[in-house]
């Protein structure tokens, strides 16, 4: 194809989509950015990471911080920076901009398909699979019980659907947000990449 492909993945918890991600990003000779992007805003804002960390992908977690203190800012430079959850966001998509104007890339979550709604060449795929799949996948993972499993998948989708909706206006999960839905539970995780990467190169032999 020749040309910069931008694939974006939205996943449900324990769907698979870290891997079949970083399997598409291969599968392209791209650059695979899931958490990595909250380095990469870190530094481009001067703040630390650790407030990234904090804010991947919820929305609300600085109303307890302001009644905390903030390690590594100082306080003065705490009320004068304009800081909010909005800088946070900003910074966060003005790194994936950034990162996808320099070549072809693979963002998993942080809202990275409404960030480059206007870019060409962009690819918006959500990946979704069975609870039984999901939770299996978070007990392997975590070491957990299957009833903690499907608490921490329904509270971290909670999250994930919130920040989504306030970021975006759309809903999180809906079709109408994407060029393709898969369940990675149907197929597996290797052969749903492979068909994510067959839908990719038709989409844009055309």
């Amino acid at each position: 194809m020749g040309e910069t492909i931008i694939i974006n993945v939205g996943r449900q918890l324990g769907s698979g989509g870290h891997d079949i991600g970083r399997m598409l990003a291969m599968d392209f000779n791209a650059k695979y950015y899931d958490r990595e992007i909250l380095n990469l805003a870190a530094k481009e804002s001067g703040f630390s990471a650790e407030y990234f960390e904090q804010n991947d992908e919820r929305h609300g977690f600085l109303k307890s911080l302001f009644h905390t203190h903030a390690p590594h800012i100082s306080d003065n430079n705490f009320y004068q920076s304009n800081f909010s959850q909005e800088a946070l966001f900003k910074f966060q998509s003005d790194a994936i901009r950034k990162e996808a104007r320099q070549g072809s890339c693979v963002f998993v979550g942080r809202c990275a398909d409404y960030v480059l709604r206007d870019f060409p060449n962009v690819v918006n795929v959500f990946v979704t699979a069975s609870m039984k799949f999901r939770i299996e996948s978070v007990v392997n993972k975590l070491g957990v019980l299957p009833e903690e499993a499907r608490k921490i998948i329904e509270n971290g989708e909670r999250r994930r659907a919130d920040y989504y909706s306030y970021y975006t206006g759309k809903k999180w999960g809906a079709a109408t947000s994407y060029d393709l839905c898969i369940d990675a539970s149907v197929l597996g995780l290797q052969a749903t990449e492979k068909f994510i990467a067959d839908f990719v190169r038709k989409r844009f032999d055309k």
